[in-house]
Formats: C-alpha cells, structure tokens, sequence
C-alpha cells in the first residue's frame, strides 16, 4: 500500500458562507470554471496514489452521491447523439474500478476532528490523508507533494501569510527558521493568534497527512470552542510525541468557501485551461 492508501474528505458542512448559492447545490459541487470544487479534491487523491476515498457527508447532501456514482447511461446517450467530446469529459470524472468509494455521515456540525474521527473505522495504513475540498490548489498537486516528503508523524500543507491575516488561521510554533525548505518542524500549532502573539507567518491550510494515532487523540477530546471538537486540538495534544511539519507546497491555494475566493479559483483555472489549450 502506498502511504496514502485512504483519503478522507469532510463534506458534511452546510456552506452557509455561499448562500444563497447552497441553498439546494451542495458547496462541493459549485464549479471552478470548468470542474466542481468536489472534482480538484478527488483528482489530487488519486495522483497521491489513494485507492479508498472516505466522505463524511450529511444526510442532506445526497448530490456527492449522485456525482461521484458513474452514469454508464448518460454517457452512452451522449456518444449516441454523436456528442463525444461531452462523453469523454464524463469518462474522465469516472473513478476507476480499482479505487473504493465510501459513505459516512456526519448527524451534527460538530467540527472537523469529528468528522475525522467518523472515518477511523474506514482508514487502512500507518497512515491516511485529508482534503478539505474548499481548498482548491490549483498548479502543481499538493497531496502528492507531501506524501513524497512525508516521514512520520502530523504533516500539515502550510503556506505564508500577511500578518494581518494570521487571525484567520492556525499558525505554526516553528522548531526551524522557516524560510529554509519545503518542510519546516514544528512545536505546536498556535490557532488564530492576533498578529502581535503570532508565532510566525506560517498558516496551516486544508491537506493533512496524520498517524493513524491521532484518532486516540481525537478520542480523549472535549468540545472546544462552540461546542465543536477541533481537529488542531488533537494535533496539538499529539506534537508532544510525535512530529509536527508544515509542508510548503507549490501550487496556489484558493479558499472557495467564499463568493471571492470562488471568483478567484475560476478566473485562475479558465487562464490555466486557456494556456494548456494554447500550448497543443
């Protein structure tokens, strides 16, 4: 198995940031110009070598299903009315027979470490990823970076921020000076510290490779902050023992959990699919 056998995603959340956009359409499902935010999240899985794909969904989100299932019929229908080009495009969102899909459902928003913590019964290896899907990473794939410089412990995609906007993230206590190298060891992760308290630049972003140890740690967790187990908490409680590292990745991140953010994914992926085409 490669060390990224499964990958979890947490897609349970309502995305009432979006609204009115998620009133009925799930934010997985939104598109980045010309692909759904669910779709960069799924491709990157599978360039990182994962073979089992967990979603902790919610019960109200049946569209992931819908999405993810292949539609033999649909595609056939489309080649049949002579429109290929549509038909391969669905051919290419199709996962292979070799990759497994599973369901978990979240009952209650009760944070991200419990979302985490639903997959535990699902996870195969020493360890797993995670992918928050609202985090487009568009250039090169960050997951399959970090698995080639993955050695042990919590690795955490990490990029650098402005200092105003340290408030907004978890930020890394780190071991190392960090401006040397892709992996930077760290103490801790401070989250949402005022600029002044901040200690460092360093702001962890949605893609995680964790030890399977972590689930204990999320297993010995109270409720934090509005009553949500925080998966930061546990990676907080595990970097006492084990590794902690931020991976700076090379791609460009995009929050798409936001109108801006969504805006911005898609005019960069049209430049992206604009040069690619180009470029044949």
């Amino acid at each position: 198995m490669s060390v990224l056998d499964t990958v979890v995603f947490p897609v349970a959340g309502r995305g009432t940031r979006l609204l009115p956009l998620t009133k009925s359409v799930p934010k997985e499902l939104l598109p980045v110009y010309d692909k759904p935010v669910l779709q960069f999240a799924v491709e990157e899985a599978l360039a990182a070598g994962a073979k089992r794909l967990v979603f902790v969904t919610h019960a109200s989100k049946p569209a992931i299903g819908d999405y993810l299932r292949p539609d033999d019929s649909l595609t056939e229908t489309l080649r049949s009315d002579g429109k290929a080009r549509l038909a391969e495009a669905l051919d290419a969102i199709t996962l292979g027979r070799d990759v497994e899909v599973i369901f978990t459902e979240q009952d209650e928003p009760l944070g991200l470490g419990h979302a985490v913590l639903m997959a535990a019964d699902h996870v195969r290896g020493d360890a797993f990823g995670v992918i928050l899907p609202d985090d487009v990473i568009l250039g090169e794939p960050c997951l399959p970076e970090m698995a080639a410089a993955y050695d042990s412990g919590h690795m955490i995609a990490a990029m650098d921020v402005a200092a105003q906007d340290v408030k907004k993230y978890g930020i890394f206590r780190p071991l190392t000076d960090t401006s040397l190298g892709r992996v930077v060891r760290a103490s801790a992760l401070v989250e949402k510290p005022s600029p002044e308290d901040a200690p460092s630049r360093l702001a962890a972003v949605g893609r995680y490779i964790l030890d399977t140890r972590i689930f204990d740690a999320l297993r010995q967790l109270s409720p934090g902050a509005g009553g949500e187990y925080q998966l930061t908490d546990a990676i907080a409680a595990d970097a006492t023992s084990m590794n902690l590292t931020g991976y700076r990745f090379s791609g460009e991140r995009h929050d798409c959990g936001s109108h801006a953010g969504l805006l911005g994914a898609a005019n960069a992926r049209a430049a992206e699919v604009t040069q690619a085409v180009a470029a044949e």
